[in-house]
């Protein structure tokens, strides 16, 4: 038997082909992964002597020859291929082991050039493992350095069964599909090309997804552009395993507290949080969040986007919550917190790694994918336009734009009731509006007085906002574009409640 050895991940590849010399199995390789091997003592020969032919063209031409593609391809059962072989003096080959050049690592690491990336474009790799996959019931293909312990140890059983062989094959051409795919998002400049692969690698198993009968797993999305961020940087520190429902109400928290800076605490609930506050002593925002509902909160997760204190932590021991996030905890919180085994205890970089650093956002649907740019911010809309005759506050307009950052991570129809930087109520995913505006003010019930309104999507009709300020709301935050919103306007006028245009609007489907 005769193996091709030849990989940029070095990680057990010398005890893999010492197992290999030991079997009698002839080892050919190529450049570093030659001179390596031969400093363990093993006897390697190098792709010239099997081609015949030397390498040329600064090593970018090794292995692309038919001694060696031939002797992977050939079919062992069809006798014209063997005889082909043999009038053409090649010898099969049976083993291929190759992981690719690092060009995810090259391309990622600051300012590459062009030609540094190119040149770590692997070619020969790629082609050989797709060759020795083609051919997998007679090849062995291996890219998974963790393959090879088990191999190694069937190997010398004496066999490594179809199956398992089918399982390589596949492994492979995974590799080189995420590996071709990096390439092409490196070299891409569109938003939308025309063909597009989405790279995933497994993060872990889940044990269920949003119900017990369906089964999930957390992937990481693979892209040379977009820096690791967000859940790609979880640690969980304490408490059971993390589940598909936390990972998605992790999610939404994320999206919600990257739009503050101030000491912002958010309570999820069903991706949508049932609480928000905002407030220079973390402990007393985390204090305002709860008042929002704390009916709902039981059971929800809790989200900070500073540094969890023991006076924080000790007013969230007082409920029941399923998980806790933020970027970190003071020791003396840690160590009252993760006393309660069934509390979740994670930490996320959330205030420095997670604005926006998405580049597309994707939606499955039946048969394909909704594709789109982030939903974010514009500097205008966070200076809205006021269209009433009185203008909001300093006051009102510090709680209208904290309403806006609120509501734009909430599902739509969305409304937000807040005052004092706090969120007092929501109504979500209502088909109605105005149902919405019902919610959010039965939540906030009499802190609605003084309060003001933010409604992600523009008012089709009056009855939402003369339902609101008719429980006692001032003011009145909204992107504006609707046909009546001259009627809207009056009545706001009417009541002198001030309104504020951003011109921009924020659905969450």
């Amino acid at each position: 038997m005769r193996a091709i050895i030849s990989v940029s991940d070095k990680s057990g590849v010398a005890d893999f082909a010492q197992g290999l010399q030991e079997l009698d199995i002839e080892i050919f390789s190529t450049g570093g992964t030659k001179k390596s091997l031969e400093g363990t003592g093993i006897k390697v020969r190098s792709i010239s002597e099997l081609t015949g032919f030397p390498e040329i063209l600064d090593g970018r031409v090794k292995t692309l020859h038919p001694a060696v593609h031939g002797g992977i391809l050939a079919k062992r059962d069809l006798p014209q291929h063997l005889a082909e072989l043999a009038q053409s003096h090649i010898e099969t080959i049976d083993i291929v082991v190759v992981n690719l050049y690092p060009f995810v690592e090259t391309v990622t690491r600051g300012e590459v050039s062009l030609d540094e990336a190119l040149e770590n474009i692997d070619i020969g790799g790629p082609t050989m493992l797709r060759s020795a996959a083609k051919n997998f019931p007679s090849v062995l293909v291996i890219v998974d350095p963790e393959d090879y312990d088990p191999i190694l140890q069937k190997l010398r059983r004496g066999n490594v069964d179809l199956a398992e062989r089918k399982q390589l094959a596949h492994k492979a051409f995974q590799h080189v599909a995420i590996y071709d795919t990096a390439i092409a998002q490196y070299l891409s400049e569109e938003t939308f090309p025309k063909e597009m692969t989405i790279a995933l690698k497994k993060a872990y198993a889940l044990r269920y997804g949003e119900n017990p009968h369906q089964k999930a797993a957390f992937y990481l999305e693979q892209n040379v552009r977009q820096p690791r961020a967000g859940l790609a940087t979880l640690k969980q520190i304490s408490g059971p395993e993390i589940s598909f429902n936390n990972l998605l109400d992790f999610d939404a928290a994320l999206n919600i507290l990257s739009n503050f800076t101030a000491p912002t605490v958010a309570i999820m609930k069903h991706t949508n949080s049932c609480g928000l506050a905002s407030h220079a002593n973390l402990a007393e925002a985390y204090r305002r969040a709860l008042a929002g509902d704390p009916v709902a909160a039981f059971g929800g997760i809790v989200a900070s986007n500073q540094v969890i204190d023991l006076a924080t932590a000790q007013k969230i021991d007082k409920t029941h919550y399923d998980a806790i996030i933020a970027p970190e905890y003071e020791k003396e919180a840690l160590e009252l917190l993760r006393r309660k085994k069934s509390l979740r205890l994670v930490e996320i970089p959330i205030a420095d790694s997670y604005q926006l650093t998405a580049i597309s956002d994707f939606r499955y649907v039946q048969g394909g994918f909704l594709i789109q740019t982030p939903d974010f911010f514009t500097e205008s809309e966070l200076q809205p336009r006021t269209v009433t005759n009185r203008q909001p506050t300093e006051q009102e307009l510090s709680d209208l734009l904290f309403a806006w950052k609120a509501v734009k991570g909430i599902k739509s129809n969305a409304i937000v009731i807040a005052k004092d930087k706090t969120l007092l109520g929501m109504g979500a995913g209502q088909p109605s509006r105005v149902v919405s505006v019902e919610l959010a003010l039965k939540r906030a019930g009499e802190q609605a007085k003084g309060s003001v309104l933010a409604s992600d999507a523009f008012f089709p009709f009056t009855d939402g906002p003369e339902l609101a300020i008719n429980h006692g709301v001032t003011a009145i935050i909204q992107p504006g574009g609707s046909v009546r919103d001259k009627e809207v306007i009056d009545v706001a006028n009417k009541h002198s409640v001030a309104m504020v245009f951003t011109g921009i609007r924020h659905f969450r489907h």
